[in-house]
């Protein structure tokens, strides 16, 4: 199999963000989605969005991907195309004080912001191996370039993703799979639902997920390593 004819495979597709980049794909390619979260009726929910936007061959896979033993046995039937594009998207916003947040709290926010796209790559790197050229982009954040005084918890596990997506790269540079990181800024999803910010000054989540399609029509002689995504204006208040 070739990438042109792999797969994309989607963590965290059941809402927010993972659902507009699925939906994106959906629409814009005629890729096969595998679609992975926790909860399977939001996954549901999802799939048949796709489909209305044009996808026609849709697994869906409910699991904790902080779970590695059950990452690790996700079965993907024989006839469903293999993964040539991974998103780790999966992610969990804390918003709370470094000196208020509980240890369980700290390792959560590692757990699902780091453990989660450590586990998938393990998981699905040897069928990324048996194509021509395979992509992974991890969904990192502007809080893995700076502290954030007011998600400190949340930074230290982006910083984390963003530190393994940057080694990741490295020990595959002279492999056929690509490795990017996307640094968002404060992007449109449920984890502001209940903030009072305007959701019109913060970035689209159907612009973030074009981007993701466009990398994956570059070239083989081309990568994008890093970007990183703001609102127009710059940060929102209030939180």
């Amino acid at each position: 199999m070739s990438y042109k004819e792999s797969s994309v495979l989607i963590t965290g597709a059941s809402q927010g963000i993972g659902r507009s980049i699925s939906i994106t794909f959906a629409a814009k390619t005629n890729r096969s989605l595998i679609l992975l979260a926790r909860n399977r009726s939001e996954l549901e929910e999802t799939k048949k969005l796709c489909e209305k936007a044009g996808a026609d061959n849709i697994l869906i896979l409910d699991c904790d991907a902080t779970d590695e033993q059950a990452v690790m046995d996700l079965d993907i039937p024989d006839d469903f195309p293999i993964p040539g594009i991974v998103v780790n998207n999966a992610g969990s916003y804390l918003y709370k004080k470094v000196s208020e947040t509980t240890d369980d709290e700290f390792r959560k926010q590692i757990d699902v912001n780091l453990f989660t796209a450590v586990n998938i790559v393990k998981r699905f790197k040897p069928d990324l191996e048996k194509l021509d050229r395979s992509l992974i982009v991890n969904i990192s954040s502007v809080g893995a370039l700076q502290g954030l005084a007011e998600s400190g918890a949340y930074s230290a596990a982006k910083h984390a993703l963003l530190g393994y997506t940057r080694s990741l790269r490295a020990e595959l540079l002279h492999t056929d799979i690509g490795v990017t990181a996307i640094n968002l800024g404060q992007t449109h999803s449920p984890s502001w639902d209940e903030s009072t910010m305007s959701p019109e000054k913060l970035i689209n989540p159907s612009d973030v997920a074009s981007l993701i399609v466009g990398l994956t029509y570059l070239s083989p002689r081309s990568l994008v390593e890093e970007m990183t995504i703001q609102p127009q204006h710059g940060r929102v208040e209030p939180m």
